[in-house]
């Protein structure tokens, strides 16, 4: 392991980080924010961390898988500290335990806040808010493999270490192309859902904000009662049709764009999502139709509500239109299955993913027929595709970590002195990057009542939950640093 590569790597990070910043001080002193100087000053402090690291140091050779794990981990550490900076020198936030959750809440897409009343906050504050999600949602590292060419070498160790899901898909021979791929139509279709916010009546801060923490399906809003201030169906339809795009393959979105438009129905993962939204979200219209939740609002806000709620938890967003706190608690348990589930590999989204659900469940019911046929040779196939042994157990190991840390946050939180109900809660919201739980965390909660411990707890488990926890568990190996 070197760690003269890894100050160089986490050094260019950092220089991609600056831009965004000296980009949010332009937009805070363009609308008038009076502490855009916050922004100026973290946006040295990561220029100037990010050119020692780059010029003290160099690659001399291809990047290890170890080493791209690390660097990965590593530069979400980094951003992640610089990024809480603005909410500590601006002041908005009570403690600097409470910037690092907001900010690592932000670039690992999670949503979950501190503040009570958002609306208080600078406007340049909100858009840098909003701004660490749409690059979270993406990838930092991504993004630098994309936009900087120095990263080229040992590319495809950071791409694998940083995209979501069980294996990262090519769309070009050079993973940099890859990369420009993803970002291109990441950016595209952030662009189309601003321009449809603005059609349906939105203020251009407001439809910037907003598409950015959809396409990332980070849920942070500027208003207090999130998508639910905004009375417009058309918004909320929009919200739930992008909201989705973001939780399905950008692999596939590609495909689409350059012209193969029935890619999706080809795709065994995109039918099942489907099929899972489709049954989650009639079985919820069900069950608060029959409890007469919605008696005085009529079928189609009930029809809405439903299947904004399940969009938004599946994709892991977080955006809140109605508080499902009021619903049944049948239907508040779909919603914490969903949280489970997660998006599709692939996508801005977090969870499990649909494609290890989608596995696992196929392997179950393998197993039961081989338990009715013991000499019967049965293998799992997703779609026409076989699933290899390997595969298989690398997500069996997946789930079991992903449920063993999510008791784990369970049993910190409870020991922290939370009820069972806000620990699962913040637990499962946590490293399934979604925000809003149940519990004192639900949808018209936030965080900022939680203490300095808890919040540290929670950190971790966004961190891991959005790096795919292998990335970050390995760091807690010795062979990781161990020279060879």
């Amino acid at each position: 392991m070197s760690v003269r590569h890894l100050v160089h790597l986490v050094g260019l990070i950092l220089l991609a980080l600056s831009v965004a910043l000296a980009a949010t001080t332009l937009a805070a002193l363009l609308m008038g924010d009076g502490d855009w100087a916050a922004f100026m000053i973290t946006t040295a402090i990561a220029a100037i961390a990010g050119l020692l690291g780059f010029r003290v140091t160099r690659l001399e050779r291809e990047l290890t898988a170890r080493e791209g794990y690390a660097v990965v981990s590593l530069a979400w550490l980094a951003v992640g500290v610089v990024g809480s900076l603005p909410y500590m020198l601006t002041g908005v936030a009570p403690t600097p335990v409470d910037a690092l959750f907001e900010s690592f809440s932000g670039f690992t897409t999670t949503g979950a806040s501190v503040f009570s009343d958002i609306e208080s906050l600078p406007r340049g504050i909100l858009l840098w808010r909003a701004l660490t999600q749409w690059l979270g949602g993406m990838g930092i590292i991504v993004l630098g493999i994309a936009i900087l060419p120095f990263l080229g070498i040992g590319g495809m160790q950071l791409f694998k270490a940083e995209v979501p899901g069980p294996t990262p898909e090519r769309l070009r021979p050079r993973i940099t192309q890859t990369a420009k791929l993803l970002w291109y139509v990441y950016a595209g279709l952030t662009a189309v859902q601003v321009l449809l916010y603005l059609v349906g009546g939105l203020s251009l801060f407001d439809a910037v904000t907003h598409a950015l923490a959809t396409l990332s399906t980070g849920g942070f809003s500027p208003r207090n009662e999130s998508i639910a201030a905004f009375s417009s169906p058309y918004i909320q339809y929009v919200t739930i049709a992008f909201m989705f795009f973001a939780g399905v393959n950008f692999a596939l979105h590609f495909r689409a764009v350059s012209g193969d438009f029935k890619v999706y129905g080809r795709d065994a993962e995109w039918k099942f999502f489907v099929r899972v939204i489709a049954t989650c979200s009639f079985a919820i219209l069900l069950l608060v139709l029959l409890h007469g939740v919605y008696t005085n609002q009529g079928f189609e806000r009930a029809f809405r509500d439903s299947l904004f709620q399940t969009v938004s938890i599946a994709t892991t967003t977080g955006f809140v239109s109605y508080d499902y706190g009021l619903w049944p608690l049948a239907a508040q348990l779909i919603l914490v299955a969903l949280m489970f589930m997660g998006g599709m590999a692939g996508s801005t989204a977090g969870g499990m993913k649909t494609m290890r659900v989608h596995v696992l469940l196929r392997q179950g019911f393998a197993e039961l027929t081989k338990a009715l046929h013991p000499k019967a040779v049965i293998v799992t196939r997703v779609g026409r595709t076989v699933v290899r042994e390997g595969v298989v157990l690398n997500i069996f190991g997946f789930a079991m970590l992903y449920l063993g840390l999510f008791c784990a946050g369970v049993l910190a939180l409870a020991l922290l002195g939370h009820d069972l109900s806000t620990s699962i809660g913040a637990s499962v919201a946590s490293i399934g990057n979604i925000g809003p739980g149940i519990g004192g965390v639900g949808a018209a909660e936030n965080y900022g009542w939680m203490g300095p411990a808890s919040h540290l707890v929670l950190i971790f488990l966004m961190v891991v939950g959005r790096l795919e926890i292998f990335t970050v568990m390995l760091l807690f190996h010795p062979d990781l640093w161990r020279q060879r």
